[in-house]
Order: structure tokens, then C-alpha cells, then sequence
């Protein structure tokens, strides 16, 4: 016992100084411990954040590539077709054609009314053409870009938790089941990876009412064609005979075209701008709109509605697609990319009709003689979209491609 005090009085500074290195020293391995266990965290957060993103990108320019190969081609056929019932030129030219053989047929002021009409129709269908398969292209992609969003996020719920919790095997068949959900709708048709997803997993997710919002893009084409035809056809008629209001009070184009005057791509650039400026002035801001969708009342009021509490519950995805669609519509961002699209779309096309004239365009042209031009330029514009220049040129638009990356990004998830 003795011995015990006599070491301790001997000892103790020795041993407070080694029990406070040995304290000093394991507090100091739980805090590096600590430090090391939230740098892993934090890098684990890092790469599956960045896993989310890569998957988010890919899944992304899927849904451009699914719009291009299947919803966009098929649209553009059938408006091709819907624009050339209600634009056919065939019986004007037909007359001319028996007046310039038959010179005695036709009186001098039935010719001169006959290559009027040729020539307000002839730009009609050149404008309606270029303006539709511009907006169609647009409006397609803020349709799949919608749905897309919305399908990622209802698969992800559906595989029971956002894709944070998904890793590994379970991550591919999520995407798996992602991508043949979406060519499901898009493309019944279309490969799809069955033999990869179980079977109580490829439950479709409102398919009727996904189906039924990518078929509405086929409502200019049924419902809209003809008063977007009776509209531009106004916008054509009072800018070629020089009353259009929007033409500045300086502008070297305000009067009359007649069919002696020399046109080159100058006034030809000036006189398709002007026709689409008057036309998408005329009326309301966005009246525009109701040429591509419904203007269905109970949309409207879904529209206005100020909280998600004042929508009603038995609201269907459709409707909902639909609200989400007229609002960016009529968004002040869109506005923009359609303005920039159709300007972009009018130089596509005035380096077109250069082109198909030889270079004679440039130096300048009789209006008469590019008249028969303009008439056979239409088809070429509502080519299919893999050989369209018009839709590769606004595709290309940086300002689109940002446009539809954000509203593809900033989608509402709730």
C-alpha cells in the first residue's frame, strides 16, 4: 500500500501528461473520424448528384430525339396535306395556263384579276407554311418536353421514392422503365424494352390522357388550319397592295406589288416579315395560340386559378398538360423564341428561293416571274423534318435550345 502512494507521488505528473496525450490523441482521431465520415458524405453526395444530372441530360435529349423521329413527322405530313387541300392553286394556274394558249379565252382584266389572286394566294401558302411548320416545331417540343418531365417524375414515384434512394441496378431499371414508358406514348410502335422490366412494373401512367394531349398536336391541322388560312390571307392581301399599317412611314415597300415589279431578296425578306408581323398583331396578344390548341373555357379558368387549393380535384392530366402548355404559350419567353424562330425561318427561306432561282434573285426579279416560285416553295417548307432546313435551322437556335433546356429543368414537380 505504501509502495502504491510512494509510486503515485513519484509518477503522477507523468501520468496526467501521458493520460492527457493519450485524451488529446483519441479526440483527436474521432474528430479527423468525424471530418473524414462528412468528406466521404459530402463526395458521395457530390457524384450521386452529379449521377442525377447525367441521368436527368440523357433523358432530356431523349425526349428532343423522340419528338423529332415520331411526333414531329407525322404532324408535319398531315398538315402538309390539310394545307394543300385548302391552298390548292391548281385550278388558277390551270386558267392561266388556257388563257396563254387560247390567248381570245381571257379578256386583259381576267388575266390581270386571275395572277392577282396567284399572287395573294401564292404568298398565302408560302406564309401559312413557313408560320406553320415554325410554330409546330416549337409547339411539339413544349409538348414532349412537358410530358417527358412529367412521365420522369411519375416513374420515379412509381418505383416507390425519388430517384435519391436509387442506386446501382436499381438506377438502370428505373431509367429502363423511364424510356419505355415514354415510347409507349410516344411510339407504340417503337422497340421497347420489355424483356428488361418486370411486367407489374410497366403499369402505364395515365396513358389515355398522355395520349390524348400528344394527339391535340394535330389541332391546327383538324381545327385551325382554315382560320389561320383566312387570317394570313388578309395580312398577304393588304401588304401586297401596299395598306399595311405596320409598314414604317419611310419603308421603300409600302406601296402596291404589281406583277412588273422587280423583286430581289431584299423585298422579298420585307415583304414575308411584314405579312407575318401584320398577322401576329392582329387581335389579342396571344390569339395566335388558339390557332394550335383548344381555347376551351374550363382551361381557362384552370389557368387563372391562383393556388393549386383553388383547382378542382376531379381535374384530369389531361387538363393539366394542357394548362401547362397554354401558359407557356403565352409566356413572355415564348413570344420571344417564336419571334426569333420566324425570323430565323423567313432568311432559311430567303436563301431558299435565292438558291432555287440561280442567283437571279439577288440582282433582282420581276414579280411575275418569281410569283410561280413562291407557289412551289410550299411543299419544300413542310418537308419531312430529318430533310427540313427550316426545322434543322430553328432547331439550331441557341436561344431555343436554352429555352426548352429550362422549361424542360424548371418543370413544377408537385
Amino acid at each position: 500500500m505504501l509502495s502504491l502512494r510512494d509510486f503515485w507521488r513519484r509518477h503522477r505528473r507523468k501520468i496526467f501528461v501521458t493520460a492527457g496525450v493519450l485524451g488529446g490523441g483519441y479526440l483527436l482521431y474521432k474528430l479527423y473520424d468525424a471530418k473524414r465520415r462528412v468528406a466521404d458524405l459530402e463526395r458521395q453526395q457530390r457524384e450521386h448528384d452529379e449521377s442525377i444530372k447525367a441521368q436527368m441530360q440523357a433523358h432530356f435529349e431523349n425526349v428532343q430525339r423522340i419528338a423529332d423521329v415520331t411526333t414531329l413527322p407525322h404532324a408535319i405530313n398531315y398538315l402538309n396535306c390539310r394545307i394543300a387541300e385548302e391552298l390548292d392553286l391548281l385550278q388558277l394556274t390551270e386558267k392561266l395556263m388556257r388563257g396563254k394558249e387560247h390567248p381570245s379565252s381571257l379578256s386583259p382584266s381576267e388575266k390581270l384579276e386571275l395572277w392577282d389572286r396567284l399572287k395573294i394566294l401564292s404568298f398565302t401558302r408560302m406564309v401559312v407554311s413557313l408560320w406553320a411548320v415554325t410554330m409546330l416545331s416549337l409547339y411539339i417540343r413544349v409538348q414532349v418536353n412537358i410530358l417527358g418531365r412529367h412521365l420522369y417524375i411519375d416513374t420515379a414515384r412509381s418505383l416507390g421514392s425519388s430517384f435519391l434512394a436509387v442506386r446501382c441496378s436499381k438506377s438502370f431499371h428505373a431509367e429502363l422503365k423511364i424510356a419505355d414508358n415514354i415510347l409507349r406514348i410516344f411510339d407504340p410502335t417503337a422497340w421497347q424494352s420489355n424483356e428488361l422490366i418486370d411486367k407489374e412494373d410497366a403499369d402505364p401512367i395515365d396513358r389515355d390522357d398522355e395520349q390524348k394531349f400528344l394527339a391535340s398536336v394535330d389541332f391546327l391541322a383538324n381545327y385551325g388550319i382554315q382560320t389561320l388560312i383566312s387570317n394570313l390571307q388578309v395580312a398577304a392581301t393588304e401588304v401586297l397592295k401596299g395598306t399595311c399599317l405596320v409598314v414604317l412611314a419611310d419603308s421603300p415597300f409600302k406601296h402596291q406589288k404589281q406583277l412588273r415589279d422587280i423583286f430581289n431578296t431584299a423585298v422579298l425578306h420585307e415583304t414575308v416579315m411584314q405579312i407575318i408581323e401584320m398577322f401576329m398583331s392582329t387581335g389579342s396578344p396571344h390569339q395566335w395560340v388558339d390557332f394550335l390548341m383548344p381555347g376551351d373555357a374550363r382551361l381557362y379558368q384552370l389557368a387563372t386559378a391562383s393556388s393549386p387549393d383553388n383547382i378542382p380535384l376531379d381535374v384530369s392530366k389531361f387538363d393539366q398538360l394542357m394548362v401547362e402548355t397554354r401558359a407557356v404559350l403565352s409566356s413572355a419567353e415564348y413570344r420571344s423564341v417564336v419571334e426569333i424562330s420566324l425570323k430565323a425561318a423567313v432568311d432559311a427561306l430567303v436563301d431558299e428561293m435565292g438558291v432555287q432561282s440561280g442567283g437571279s434573285l439577288v440582282s433582282g426579279m420581276p414579280l411575275a416571274k418569281l410569283v410561280p416560285r413562291i407557289a412551289q416553295i410550299g411543299p419544300c417548307l413542310l418537308d419531312e423534318p430529318s430533310k427540313n432546313r427550316f426545322i434543322q435551322t430553328i432547331r439550331s437556335i441557341q436561344e431555343v435550345e436554352i429555352f426548352f433546356t429550362l422549361l424542360y429543368a424548371n418543370m413544377s414537380t408537385s
